[in-house]
Order: structure tokens, then sequence, then C-alpha cells
């Protein structure tokens, strides 16, 4: 379902690089919703959250890191952005998740689906140019 496309490139090898990572771990996700034979799926949600937490945090480093490198005029909203992002996914109530846990799993989507298909597309193919 989730596939990271040609028109998601930055022409930065290794920031689009990391963005397939995310798409990856926005299919999982996906798949894990879409997965009627796993009934518990709270351990995996957890997994998942995890993989997100850690990702976003050294691919965001990663990033910023290059926009300081080149001087990126929109760094601090880039910055602000990633913050908003890390600070939702911190922000995690694991208590919540199991009371129904295929409509987390949809909440966790639709944040991914916005980040992947909004920033990526709106905001880091900018930092090609």
């Amino acid at each position: 379902m989730y596939e990271f496309k040609e028109e998601y490139k930055t022409g930065i090898d290794f920031i689009d690089e990391q963005h397939k990572v995310l798409f990856g771990i926005a299919d999982k996700t996906y798949n894990l919703l879409k997965n009627d034979f796993t009934l518990d799926k709270y351990d995996k949600i957890v997994t998942l959250i995890g993989q997100l937490q850690d990702y976003t945090v050294f691919h965001f480093n990663a990033e910023e890191e290059y926009m300081n490198s080149i001087n990126y005029k929109r760094m601090f909203t880039q910055k602000v952005e990633h913050d908003a992002f890390i600070k939702r996914i911190k922000d995690v109530d694991f208590k919540k998740i199991d009371h129904n846990q295929d409509e987390y799993i949809i909440n966790i989507l639709q944040l991914l689906n916005d980040w992947l298909t909004g920033h990526i597309f709106e905001n880091d193919k900018l930092i090609g140019h």
C-alpha cells in the first residue's frame, strides 16, 4: 500500500533513502491493520511506534544537519514541524491502544499519511532545489 514513488524524491540521495524507510514503517503498519489473523496486535503496535519514534529522531537529525550545512532558508520551519511530529509520536498513550487496536492503527496511519504525503511532498522536496 505505502510505496516510495518518484514524485517524493528530493534529489538528495540519503534523504530519499531515509524517506523509503519511513514509507516501509507505514506499509508495515497498514499490513498490521489488514491482518485479520492476529487478534491481539498490541505488542506489534508498540514495536511499530518504537521504530517510528527512533527512526524519525534519527532521520530528522540527519536532515537538519544537512539543512544547516547548506544554510537552508526554511530550516526553522522544518525544525518546528519535525519537533511537533516527534512530540505527537512520543505522546502516545499506551493504555488507549488496547481499547480499540485497529482504531489506534488507523490513527497512526493517518498521522503517517499526512506526514508522508504532506510534509515530504510539500516541504522536503524544496530542500533539493
